[in-house]
């Protein structure tokens, strides 16, 4: 099978779902271009803030483009290329792009709420601490999972590994650094003197080649470590800074760069043509190079993640974007957009995979080595230098990770101030204290932290599961919200009722590795497969996993049985009340 094909085939399916199913679930829910957003309603300088489309755009699509496109697919091959084919264009369509749409909606349609507080209002506060105390412990796994991932990339000091490699590497971590610094510098410039349309693209984009430039000139060499706590620092400062002045231009200018490099996989496979190198379907079980068996169902459902559906999207389309979209009318391109450029991205991602396997094997090395290092040849052949490549591909793969970590940083921040408020009265004592941002947002990073030092690997299983299990709750909880305010969301039964039975599948799936490996370390169990304990067991990083399966499963079955209950009730509450005429001024 040729990889250009499939991409050409997923790409027309993601413009006809965008440009036919978007406008068709546009029409089923109603939108209203004279009413006055929350942006504009509630407008503060910090969190609201009305932005042009195409800043709103590019804060949606970075933060939503994480790792997952590219990992996902990858590691998903491992059952042939044709199921995690299907999964990405019809989970892509049918359950992750409406997902996004429908929370940045019911976001909008209500003060700019996040889900949390949306659940509050339809379902009880019950459901509202729960679904908040969820979100608060799966933007751990995503802090967790993530910065370990950006630690990775920066080290320029990785033994074992060409001094090429560790340049590129380094060049990306002083890009980074200098992207920080510029993307202030550009949010300032922005707020001082009113720049828009073409002239802040035009500035953007001499920023952004300036900091390449300057960041492959003078590469910073670290080990993982210290770049672990310089990327905490960071997020530290993206959760409290104002949207404006440091995630909103940094988005602007990233999604340059993301664009850039879906471009350049897109037209390298156009040139270069090249056929799938991996098997169409390898089997519904599949035993990996540790020895364990990988079940198709469920693990392809979590494994692709971000590139199909994902319940982390929800939070950037009701936390931060729909707090910035200044026409309802824009709705519909930031979030059913966003999702189908990022499933380009995932398309692509396994194109590039099984063009580089070889005898249906993948390469050596990492999801994110295999993808950056075969982008980076595509550039090479169009007269890019190697070194210019390398590092271009290097920051790029940094940034899908870099741009979800701020964003995860100050949802979970809110999450958790929102989890101790009322939202009626001023928090006190210990509740006043979390309340506080910046201890909301060490707090919130700490644990973070004590989690990311089990690796990338251990937590990325654990991350997949909660993450569509988030997806599957917002599904119902968006559904309800329709409901009551009299409006059809039929468009979410199916897809609910699917991720519900992968996400509880794969919590206890986890959760009976963990404990066979703990009762294999502990001496209870005399004969303990291998492949179901292989591995010591590791307090910080194993027992917290434990810990967390448990809750994340517990607090599933919760909101998911007080979320069904009310949606199979009949409607009490009214429809939705009129809102203040939109104004531009």
């Amino acid at each position: 099978m040729n990889g250009v094909t499939l991409l050409l085939i997923a790409i027309a399916c993601f413009v006809v779902a965008y440009f036919g199913y978007s406008k068709w679930l546009e029409k089923k829910w109603g939108i209203d271009p004279q009413a006055m957003t929350p942006a504009y309603r509630y407008k503060d300088g910090e969190d609201y803030m009305p932005e042009p489309a195409f800043m709103v755009f590019s804060h949606q699509f970075s933060s939503i483009t994480g790792a997952g496109p590219v990992t996902g697919p990858i590691i998903a091959a491992m059952f042939g290329w044709l199921p995690a084919f299907l999964w990405i264009v019809f989970g892509g369509i049918f359950f992750g792009a409406v997902h996004d749409f429908g929370a940045m909606y019911a976001s909008v349609k209500n003060e700019g709420k996040s889900i949390g507080l949306i659940i509050e209002k339809y379902i009880g506060k019950t459901g509202k601490k729960l679904f908040l105390l969820f979100s608060w412990l799966f933007s751990l796994l995503v802090i967790a999972a993530f910065g370990d991932i950006v630690a990775n990339t920066f080290n320029g000091k990785t033994t074992g590994v060409s001094e090429a490699v560790n340049t590129a590497n380094a060049s990306a971590a002083s890009i980074s650094m200098i992207f920080i610094l510029t993307a202030i510098i550009f949010g300032i410039l922005i707020k001082r003197l009113n720049l828009s349309g073409k002239a802040a693209h035009a500035v953007g984009v001499v920023l952004l080649l300036g900091t390449l430039a300057l960041g492959m000139a003078f590469p910073i060499f670290a080990s993982k470590q210290v770049w672990l706590l310089v990327v905490f620092g960071y997020l530290f400062l993206a959760s409290v800074m104002p949207m404006w002045l440091l995630m909103t231009p940094r988005d602007f200018l990233s999604t340059y760069m993301l664009l850039g490099m879906i471009i350049a996989a897109v037209l390298g496979l156009m040139v270069e043509r090249p056929d799938m190198n991996l098997n169409m379907f390898n089997g519904f079980i599949v035993q990996d190079a540790a020895g364990n068996l990988n079940y198709l169902f469920p693990i392809l459902f979590i494994t692709v993640a971000c590139g199909a559906v994902s319940g982390f999207h929800s939070l950037v389309s009701s936390g931060t974007s729909s707090k910035q979209i200044k026409n309802e009318k824009h709705m519909r391109p930031v979030s059913f957009g966003a999702m189908m450029c990022e499933c380009v991205l995932a398309v692509a991602a396994l194109v590039v995979a099984g063009a580089a396997a070889s005898n249906g094997q993948l390469p050596e090395g990492t999801p994110f080595q295999i993808f950056s290092s075969s982008v980076a040849g595509f550039l090479t052949s169009f007269g890019v230098p190697v070194m210019v490549a390398q590092s271009f591909m290097t920051m790029c793969v940094s940034a899908l990770a870099l741009t979800s970590l701020d964003s995860v940083a100050r949802i979970g921040r809110m999450s958790l101030q929102e989890l101790v408020s009322d939202g009626e009265t001023e928090p006190s004592g210990i509740a006043g204290l979390l309340a506080n941002k910046y201890i909301a947002t060490v707090l919130t990073l700490a644990v973070g932290f004590a989690l990311a030092q089990g690796g990338y690997n251990s937590v990325w299983p654990l991350f997949g599961s909660a993450n569509q299990l988030l997806a599957a709750m917002v599904m119902i909880a968006i559904a309800v919200y329709l409901k009551t305010s009299k409006k059809s969301g039929v468009m979410f039964y199916i897809p609910m009722a699917v991720m519900l039975t992968v996400t509880f599948t794969a919590l206890g799936m986890s959760i009976y590795k963990l404990l066979v490996k703990l009762l294999a370390a502990s001496d209870i169990l005399l004969s303990v497969p291998k492949t179901a304990a292989a591995g010591q067991f590791i307090l910080m990083s194993d027992g917290l996993q434990l810990i967390f399966a448990f809750c994340l499963l517990a607090l599933g079955l919760m909101v998911a049985v007080r979320c069904i209950r009310t949606l199979i009730q009949p409607v009490s509450q009214k429809g939705e009340q009129p809102v203040p005429a939109y104004d531009e001024n």
